[in-house]
């Protein structure tokens, strides 16, 4: 063997059996060294079969590490799949399908896997106990730099930085009765159910149907099990409402019956076919469920339980019976259950020597110890493995006697097989909030009462044998195709299977000590490591975990968990149940993010949404901005001027000073707009928002400001009345989608008796604001047959509808800008008619268009208001607007304004700045302190930390220098008052003085001109 590798190709290899395909050889490479395997094996029967028992380092100690398990429990395989895009961190190689060309990736390893630099820390690793981090680093001088080297040491794999080049979908389906798990249990539910007529999912985690089954040399009736899976499979697949999901995980079970599954369409192919997609997420919501999970086999923590070619009982008839592997030439079986007989005997059928069984339990009746004993295999009761030999691979182990009567005896060996017990696989189960008991009988937790609509069946709630694995199936599927409405005939009866009885399991879980005694394989837990935490006061699992990480491993602890548990309850003094087990949480195992995303990724994650007006901008010298999910014009480049004189800061100026001397135009087409009618309009707004708007007159418009029902304020904007029962609401760009289906929430849930209709029209209105001294003469000018838009016509909230180039429009007379400044409203398809209309009559006046860095800056000039201010944490009174809240009515929020936070008068308040200089820039974000000296970031709000700056203008062409507005504690009652921007990004400190926020024509003469 060379570093793990046996020179001759599938020398492990059985010469028949299994499900592979051996006219299909595939090829494949590890560490950039080519391998041949067969159709059907995955990643990890494949090395085995070629004798490579070292494929990982572990995550701390960096200690050599082998294939442990079969399934979707391996801590210890965990690889790098496939090259650029496509690459895969963190892969359990006994998930991985082999297909041609597959290239794997030792991780967690430098230079090599078998020499690793870091396994230094193995030497060390008695200072590097749990918690070894918190209580060398933290408050250490220093700490940072030590920091950075510790991220860089731990972690596992490294995920690829370029583009993922597949697609990912999602799915959504229905179903009477959905059965997880294909195994027995899972089958014999699906056909009940599918019997009668019921629809049936049935997800399978693998790429086919049967189990463990698959993994035994079990009978039904005398014949292979496997014939009465294929049985099942074929009538399955003839039922009409039945549906087969292989290569799925469901990985998460949901409030209402919703269970969340990854299908794994195309990850055993090198590159998906065209039009499909890698992964396909599902969101199954059924009338029943049934989870026929199986269960999951542990391990037992003896002295360097972690070497290379320690593995799981269990999954060593996996390879020997589904893959025609053989794990080694020489084992040893040590188990507290008779599935270790199982094991021995199958080792010994396949041609591997079989050195000895260790049983930790006292001498006893067993026919499985009989067959051992009828095949020759010798069995040591009461004993255990005390230590194992070897560091890349398992070369002996030391075995004797627990009650120490005898010195330990070596025993050589390159394959030591481990089974202390199995544990239901409840974690679906605990997802839908289902409680688990302690099985003295199966030393093991088990579905207790379920909070949701689901059984749990089969090994899956203990039941092990493949008889009570059948009945329990077969029951389960005719009570919930019954719950569901459906008639099925009597149970069918349960195929007799030729299993001898069990000898029950004693609980065993460590022995041994001094030696590094693994309980978390995949994050370096010990057995010490735990008594650590117990002696340092860590009584609560909870804390166990976070404290020792364990079970918090990509594996979430599926083989671990429960022998950590008991290492604490034995640390106590106190039974396993009350001491309990943490929740385990969705996903079951990883998932993708992009199975997640689906196809919302690149400009589907974040729709390009265009203006009615988009393409004019684009013709007419915009630079556009994206603001949400909107492409909107940041300012426009003048033709008329040469490129090299070109900038945006001149750009901005010149827009802003159009606004303010003679006419700009805007589109704002992005606000939300919601049609509003009905009888009880006028009372929803009035509940709505906090001013009154019962009293508004047709024809008017009233600027409102909505709040959360905990008294933040939430949204602002405009409403209009057009007519007796008729308003029309704008919201905020970003806001826009969240208030209509808030409005929708509270018609149909909170206040169903309002006959009121709500419908989002933002994008059947192309919206413009017409802004400047020179507005109205560009207005009067446009309309048609002479309407009236004087100020007696059309004063300052007003509201008519009149045309413009023959189209009509709503024209609302209201400003953001501070200045004279109409609002127009055209159908989207003929918006673009009007703004050339306007923007023609305009010329004359020296009219400009001018985008979102403008329009910024002048309602910073004027003190409105934004997102950037509204941002979740500000109320009425903070943003200086207390004085329009109503005092007459009710309204959302109302009855959480006299909060002792809201009105303390220390909160920070709405102000604005100007840097001292008057030069120097005041960057939105920065702190306001009273004192530069002061450690930065600075704490909570108080001595230190006076509020922060929300919006800035780094230059007002109206005032001539930058301004800014922002929050300060005490608020107007500090104008005058000097105090310090600190910007640490930039290592800034800006000495600033606190101004009105109000920076152009505080009065409002402009605006109502």
């Amino acid at each position: 063997m060379i570093f793990g590798r046996i020179k001759d190709v599938n020398a492990c290899r059985l010469p028949t059996g299994g499900e592979i395909d051996r006219r299909r050889a595939l090829s494949f490479s590890f560490d950039g060294r080519s391998y041949t395997g067969y159709a059907g094996d995955t990643l990890a029967s494949a090395l085995l079969a070629n004798g490579v028992t070292l494929v990982g380092r572990s995550f701390k100690y960096h200690r050599p590490r082998g294939i442990f398990s079969a399934g979707p429990e391996e801590p210890n395989a965990l690889v790098e799949l496939r090259r650029d895009g496509r690459q895969e961190p963190n892969t359990r190689a006994t998930m991985a399908e082999l297909f041609h060309g597959l290239e794997a990736t030792s991780q967690n390893r430098w230079p090599s896997l078998a020499l690793d630099a870091m396994e230094l820390n193995d030497l060390a690793g008695r200072f590097l106990v749990a918690g070894f981090y918190y209580k060398t680093f933290m408050g250490f001088p220093g700490w940072h730099f030590y920091e950075k080297r510790i991220r860089a040491a731990a972690g596992m794999g490294k995920a690829t930085t370029e583009l993922d080049p597949d697609t990912y979908e999602r799915q959504s389906a229905h179903c009477d009765v959905l059965v997880v798990g294909g195994g027995p249990s899972g089958l014999a539910a699906a056909l009940t159910a599918g019997r009668s007529g019921a629809r049936v999912i049935l997800v399978e985690e693998t790429d086919g149907l049967g189990g463990r089954l698959r993994s035994e040399r079990e009978t039904l009736g005398g014949v292979p099990a496997m014939r009465w899976v294929a049985q099942a499979r074929a009538e399955l697949e003839s039922l009409p409402e039945v549906r087969i999901l292989t290569r799925t995980t469901a990985f998460g079970y949901y409030d209402d019956n919703m269970i969340g599954a990854v299908e794994r369409v195309a990850d055993h192919l090198p590159v998906p076919p065209p039009h499909v997609p890698r992964q396909r997420l599902w969101h199954i919501r059924a009338g029943r469920v049934v989870l026929a999970t199986g269960a999951i086999e542990r391990h037992i923590a003896f002295p360097h339980n972690d070497r290379p070619g320690v593995m799981l009982a269990g999954a060593v008839r996996t390879y020997l019976h589904r893959f025609a592997v053989r794990p080694g030439r020489r084992a040893v079986v040590v188990a507290n259950n008779d599935d270790g007989y199982r094991t021995a005997l199958d080792l010994r059928a396949a041609g591997v020597e079989v050195i000895k069984v260790a049983d930790t339990r006292p001498a006893g009746p067993s026919a499985w110890r009989e067959r051992c004993a009828a095949a020759g295999i010798e069995v040591t009761d009461h004993a255990a493995v005390t230590r194992v030999h070897g560091r890349l691979a398992v070369i002996g182990c030391d075995i004797a006697p627990l009650d120490g009567s005898a010195r330990p005896v070596f025993e050589p060996c390159d394959l030591l097989a481990v089974s202390g017990g199995w544990s239901p696989a409840v974690h679906l189960h605990t997802h839908a909030l289902g409680k688990i008991d302690w099985d003295d009988g199966l030393a093991a937790f088990v579905p207790g009462a379920a909070r949701q609509a689901h059984v749990s069946v089969g090994a899956a709630r203990g039941a092990y044998s493949l008889s009570a694995c059948l009945a329990d199936g077969f029951k389960a599927g005719a009570e919930m195709a019954q719950a569901m409405g459906f008639t099925t005939g009597a149970v069918p009866d349960t195929p007799a299977s030729d299993e001898p009885d069990q000898r029950p399991i004693q609980a065993f879980w460590a022995v041994g000590s001094g030696k590094k005694r693994f309980v978390d394989l995949q994050d370096d837990v010990t057995a010490d490591d735990i008594a650590l935490a117990h002696r340092e006061g860590f009584v609560s699992v909870e804390h166990l975990k976070r404290y020792t990480t364990l079970g918090m491993g990509t594996d979430q602890g599926k083989t671990s968990n429960i022998i950590g548990h008991a290492l604490m309850a034995e640390a106590r003094g106190e039974p396993i149940p009350q001491v309990g087990t943490t929740r385990f949480r969705p996903p079951y195992t990883p998932v993708a993010l992009g199975a997640f995303a689906g196809g919302d990724r690149g400009r589907h994650h974040t729709p390009e949404r265009r203006s009615a007006l988009h393409d004019w901008h684009a013709a007419n010298g915009a630079t556009f901005v994206e603001a949400g999910h909107w492409l909107r014009p940041q300012y426009y480049l003048a033709p008329e001027e040469p490129a090299g004189k070109q900038s945006m800061d001149v750009a901005i100026t010149r827009e802003v000073q159009a606004v303010r001397n003679a006419v700009g135009l805007v589109d704002v087409s992005t606000l939300g707009k919601i049609d509003i009618q009905g009888p009880d309009a006028g009372e929803l707004l009035n509940r709505l928002y906090a001013n009154g708007f019962k009293t508004l007159a047709v024809g008017k418009a009233r600027y409102g400001l909505m709040l959360r029902e905990d008294g933040i304020v939430y949204d602002d904007g405009t409403t209009s009345r057009l007519g007796e029962h008729h308003y029309l609401m704008t919201t905020t760009t970003a806001h826009a989608g969240d208030v209509m289906a808030l409005i929708e929430w509270y018609l149909q849930v909170v206040w169903p008796e309002l006959d009121v209709h709500a419908c989002s029209v933002t994008e059947q209105w192309a919206a413009m604001a017409l802004a400047g001294p020179k507005a109205r003469d560009v207005l009067a000018a446009v309309v048609d047959d002479g309407a009236d838009v004087s100020d007696a016509a059309l004063p300052f909230m007003g509201v008519i509808e009149a045309r413009i180039a023959g189209v009509p429009v709503r024209i609302f007379r209201i400003s953001f800008s501070g200045e004279l400044s109409y609002e127009i409203n055209a159908p989207a398809d003929w918006g673009t008619r009007v703004w050339e209309a306007l923007a023609a009559a305009g010329q004359p006046h020296g009219l400009r268009p001018y985008g979102t860095e403008a329009m910024a800056i002048l309602r910073i000039e004027k003190g409105h208001v934004t997102h950037a201010e509204l941002d979740g944490r500000v109320t009425l009174d903070d943003a200086g607007m207390g004085r329009m809240a109503s005092s007459k009515k009710w309204f959302v929020g109302s009855g959480m304004l006299d909060k002792p936070a809201f009105t303390d008068p220390a909160r920070p308040k709405l102000v604005g700045l100007v840097p001292v200089d008057g030069k120097t820039r005041i960057p939105a974000g920065a702190i306001l302190v009273a004192d530069p000296e002061v450690p930065v970031p600075p704490g909570q709000l108080g001595p230190e930390k006076l509020g922060h700056v929300s919006s800035s203008a780094y230059l007002s062409p109206t005032v001539g220098h930058p301004i800014a507005l922002g929050f300060v504690s005490g608020g107007p009652t500090r104008r005058g008052e000097t105090v310090w921007a600190l910007f640490p990004l930039r290592k800034q400190e800006i000495e600033v003085r606190i101004a009105d926020p109000v920076f152009v024509d505080p009065e409002g003469g402009r605006l109502r001109g």
